[in-house]
């Protein structure tokens, strides 16, 4: 017997149910220990998917909790001044995700009257929240059958169904992962396909190097977010300070330095008064 997905692939069913007991036998065994997995509610899981975008999971643990004390739900968040907001985000990089986070914390209070909608489609209208983040939120918070992809479900699929493939579009994927999903507790399903993908990346060449939508990040070392990043960092300690201030506190070229301060004071990251530079503390 096979079964059929919306996009028309077909699996045997008992291949499918060999692909889970692997997946959920290894999450049983093996599962992470990750402090949003706890007391689950929605606005715990919101908070956590944007620190995961782009950072790894052992840093986003490390702010994790001293975030949540200092901004406990989506009311403290949606009111909460920059510049200590800023402080708490430091040293999860991509900072403008922090200033979205905000918005889309003032959003939810005010135009849902403080509670995060649960279907993908109202998500994807928050700030910073695309596609993905907003199926993961609703499969992590709500726990209902959605199907998305993130760079640890597309190594799993890779690795188990095209060994021998490269170039493997997320539309030969997607169908799959619908296929597979057990929707009776798609929160659970998730978590161990999570898991399953992070320990593939630890101990074989990352099969998601034969995806099509494979590409390397940029270094962080010497880039516009390193610099970028130790302005905030610099401002958070002590503001306000100059420009020549900030050159000397963080060690940057004076040019990067000025250039980077004019794109985050357009981005409304900081404020300029005279020669001195602040973080925005509304």
């Amino acid at each position: 017997m096979k079964q059929r997905c919306p996009a028309g692939k077909t699996l045997a069913l008992q291949t499918v149910r060999k692909f889970r007991r692997k997946i959920l036998a290894h999450y049983e065994t093996s599962g992470r220990d990750l402090p949003w997995r706890k007391r689950v509610n929605p606005y715990r899981v919101f908070v956590s998917e944007i620190m995961l975008q782009q950072t790894q999971v052992e840093r986003v643990i490390e702010k994790y909790r001293d975030f949540l004390a200092a901004f406990p739900d989506f009311s403290a968040l949606a009111g909460a001044p920059n510049a200590k907001l800023l402080k708490f985000w430091s040293g999860l990089g991509y900072n403008r995700r922090a200033l979205s986070l905000k918005a889309a914390a003032q959003k939810v209070v005010h135009d849902h009257r403080g509670r995060l909608p649960s279907d993908p489609e109202a998500l994807v209208g928050l700030p910073g929240v695309g596609p993905y983040t907003a199926g993961a939120i609703s499969a992590f918070a709500f726990n209902k059958p959605v199907v998305f992809m993130d760079t640890n479900i597309r190594r799993v699929f890779i690795h188990e169904f095209f060994p021998d493939r490269e170039s493997i579009h997320d539309d030969e994927l997607l169908p799959l992962v619908d296929l597979t999903l057990d929707r009776t507790n798609p929160r659970k399903w998730y978590n161990a396909l999570m898991d399953y993908g992070s320990m593939l990346k630890q101990k074989n060449v990352n099969p998601n190097r034969k995806s099509a939508h494979y590409t390397r990040q940029s270094p962080f070392e010497n880039s516009n977010r390193q610099v970028r990043g130790a302005i905030l960092k610099a401002l958070v300690a002590d503001a306000p300070l100059s420009a020549a201030g900030l050159v000397k506190r963080t060690g940057m070229d004076a040019e990067r330095v000025k250039k980077n301060l004019h794109q985050l004071f357009a981005e409304g990251f900081i404020t300029k008064k005279g020669r001195l530079y602040d973080l925005e503390r509304r």
